[in-house]
C-alpha cells in the first residue's frame, strides 16, 4: 500500500473515509465486508494514512459520498475554503428538481448582501 507522502492530494483521505462511516453508521467490519476486503486493511487505510488500490479508493468515493476532486484535482480544491468544499460536494449530490429551490436561496442570499 501507498503512503500519504507520495500521493498529494490524500493526506485526508483515510480520516475522510472514518468520518463518513462513522456518520453513515456503518462499522468498519461491515464496510470492509461491503468491500471484500480485511478489516485490518480497513483500519489500515482509515488510521494509518496507507492509500489503498484504485479499485477500493474508487468504490470508497462512491459508498462514502466523498468528493473526487479533492484527491484527484487538488490543486482546484485548495484555493476553496473547507465549507465551500462541502457546499459544493453536496450541490452535486442534489437531486435536479431541487437545484432550482438552491439557486433561488442562493440568489436571495447575494442580494441581501
Amino acid at each position: 500500500m501507498a503512503k500519504v507522502k507520495d500521493c498529494p492530494g490524500f493526506e485526508t483521505f483515510g480520516k475522510d473515509v472514518k468520518n463518513a462511516r462513522l456518520e453513515m453508521r456503518i462499522s468498519r467490519q461491515k464496510l470492509a465486508e461491503t468491500l471484500h476486503i480485511s478489516q485490518v486493511y480497513l483500519a489500515n487505510i482509515e488510521n494509518d494514512d496507507s492509500i489503498p488500490s484504485l479499485p477500493i479508493i474508487i468504490q470508497l468515493i462512491k459508498i462514502c459520498g466523498l468528493p473526487v476532486e479533492r484527491y484527484f484535482n487538488p490543486i482546484i480544491m485548495c484555493d476553496a475554503s473547507e465549507q465551500r468544499q462541502r457546499v459544493s460536494h453536496k450541490v452535486k449530490l442534489c437531486p435536479e428538481e431541487y437545484l432550482s429551490i438552491i439557486e433561488g436561496a442562493l440568489d436571495g442570499a447575494i442580494a441581501s448582501k
